[in-house]
């Protein structure tokens, strides 16, 4: 498909860690432990989701592309908990990323974001309709609470399953 999606208006941004909590979401869950391997291209944008997941005590990887992801993940001696990675990307994808760590890690969870909607990433065949989603800007409650919500999903293989879209 030649036509791209549309990315939403100020999708760089994020709010700030101090920002006021939506009453819907509630405090921030500061339990997290878990290993997470954040894979961003835009610098600013990595290095501020970095800050915010590390503040929610999580221990945090971060590189700037898949190929750096790949390398990362086969030199660490630890299981990676959860995956979260932009969806566009230079070079590979985000889903390419995932397809590939998945095989390696099988118990990796996987949560994409990105600054294109949901919508417009699943009808151009970016992702499939099942998978794990957070659009960008989000607030760090915001994705404090799909991270959380992704990590203790069942055991079934919800957050983990990306079959390929033709």
């Amino acid at each position: 498909m030649s036509a791209k999606p549309k990315p939403r208006a100020g999708a760089a941004k994020m709010a700030p860690v101090g920002a006021a909590e939506p009453a819907l979401l509630g405090p921030i869950p500061r339990s997290g432990s878990e290993t997470l391997l954040l894979v961003e291209d835009e610098e600013m944008v990595r290095q501020l989701v970095a800050r915010v997941l590390r503040e929610l005590g999580y221990e945090v990887f971060e590189t700037s592309s898949g190929d750096e992801a790949l390398s990362l993940s086969d030199s660490l001696d630890r299981e990676i908990d959860l995956l979260v990675t932009d969806v566009v990307m230079p070079g590979m994808s985000g889903r390419e990323l995932a397809e590939i760590l998945i095989v390696k890690r099988p118990a990796t969870r996987v949560l994409f974001m990105s600054g294109y909607t949901d919508e417009a990433i699943v009808h151009h065949g970016v992702l499939d309709g099942e998978a794990e989603f957070i659009g960008k800007p989000f607030t760090p409650q915001e994705l404090a609470h799909k991270i959380r919500g992704v990590l203790e999903s069942s055991g079934n293989g919800d957050a983990r399953r990306q079959p390929a879209v033709e």
